[in-house]
Order: structure tokens, then sequence, then C-alpha cells
């Protein structure tokens, strides 16, 4: 089966073998959005269960997840300019959304297809089934280069704050959106997420935005995420089959 992007994957959803238990598509914000139990959601939670434990005694955030439930969007303090692009945006029905023509979601949008997490005391690496079948990594216990290229996932380090990690994440490019409402950003973006695995089936996840450049005060977001117990990521490749582009003509 092809893969295909936002506008054939209600239909893939149905066929695949997932169907079940997947979450439905996203509403703007870039995850699913709603209280537990309502059917936009993977499922009300994830198993209960004593949190994995890593060699060195860390939580393990290994496993397959679901997407994202945002449990807050938080309420986005833009600039004059931010705001006027955002309301262009959502009135040209996201056209132009670079995440539709199979370039990567940027750092925190999410999409509503599993992703995996692996974590080596060093490395934590987060796989992504939607979009491009991309990936990012978190480098634990490291520092930024002092001298970074922008790029679409940016550059991102890690440090345990108890029970919690604190990936921090700089270096990025202005290319990508937040969500379909077009939320933007500047090359000042700062995101800092904090990972808590609340128990063996529910990850919960902060996420704070910085961007003077954008913004007029931090942003915060809050969101879990279900595990998946039986099913792995599947390869999903965007530009094979992308059905979106002919679509999003805007008004």
């Amino acid at each position: 089966m092809k893969p295909f992007t936002v506008f054939a994957a209600l239909t893939w959803l149905a066929l695949s073998p997932h169907a079940q238990t997947r979450p439905a598509l996203p509403p703007p914000g870039g995850s699913i959005l709603g209280p537990e139990g309502n059917p936009m959601s993977a499922r009300a939670a994830g198993p209960s269960g004593p949190v994995p434990k890593m060699s060195d005694g860390k939580p393990d955030l290994s496993g397959v997840w679901f997407s994202p439930r945002t449990v807050d969007p938080g309420k986005p303090a833009m600039l004059p300019w931010a705001a006027a692009l955002t309301k262009e945006r959502t009135e040209n029905h996201s056209k132009g959304d670079p995440e539709s023509m199979c370039l990567p979601a940027g750092v925190p949008r999410m999409n509503p297809f599993p992703w995996k997490i692996v974590q080596t005391p060093k490395l934590l690496v987060m796989l992504f089934e939607g979009n491009i079948h991309t990936y990012r990594q978190i480098f634990i216990d490291a520092e930024h280069p002092k001298d970074l290229d922008p790029t679409w996932y940016g550059h991102s380090t890690g440090k345990w704050d108890g029970d919690t990690l604190v990936i921090d994440s700089v270096g990025f490019n202005d290319k990508f959106w937040f969500d379909f409402a077009g939320h933007p950003h500047t090359e000042q973006l700062h995101v800092i997420e904090r990972f808590h695995r609340r128990d063996y089936g529910n990850l919960d996840m902060d996420i704070t935005i910085e961007d003077p450049g954008a913004y007029t005060e931090p942003w915060k977001i809050k969101r879990t995420s279900p595990l998946m117990v039986k099913g792995e990521i599947q390869e999903y490749i965007c530009n094979e089959n992308n059905q979106d582009v002919e679509h999003i003509v805007g008004k």
C-alpha cells in the first residue's frame, strides 16, 4: 500500500491494521485535541504499571507511542506580523503548508500517526512514521555546538531532572509551521520539552516555545501519548503518492 498525506489519510486509517486503535486526523494544533475519552484520541489512556528503567536507573522512555493528545494547547501571544501571517494562512486553508508537501514538520509539531522512541544512556532517538518517515536525535548530557546551521529539526540536547527528561532544542530554520493554522516562528526559536513517563503506558509532555522574534511571551503546551502495546511503526513515504497538493488550493 502506498502512503500519502493528510487528505487521503482517513481512507488509509480505515484500511490500516491499526484502524481501531489509531487516532483520527488532528485539528489545527498539530496533534490530537480533546479530553480523555474523546473519539479523536487514540485511546482514553495507556495501560498502568511500573515505569521501565534503564541500567543506570533512569526511566526508559522507549516504545511505540500513539500520536500525542493535546491536553492544553496554550494561548500563543503573537507579535502583530505573526498574528497577521497566521490569519492569512488560516483563511487561505493552509495553502503552502510545508508539511503537506512532504517537508519536515519541525518541532514540536506532530502528526496523527505513531512514533517510536529508542533510548540509550547517551542518545535518545525519535522515529516518526508519518510525514517523511524521519527522525530526531537528542544528545544526553551534551552541549549545543556554538555555530549551528539552521535546520528543520534543530539541534537537541537532553538532561535528566529527576525522572523527567528535559530536551532543549535550538538552531532551527524559519521554514516549518507549528500547526495547520500556520503559526510561524523565526530562527530565534528555542523549544524546551519535558518528557515524563507517568507510568508504564503514558508519556506526558510539557512544551515551552520561546521565540522573541514572533511571540511576546513563552507559549506553553501540554500533551500526553499512550503506549501502543502491540504493533510497530510502518513505512510511510510521503512523496511517493502525495495527493495533498492538488487539493490545497486556498481560497
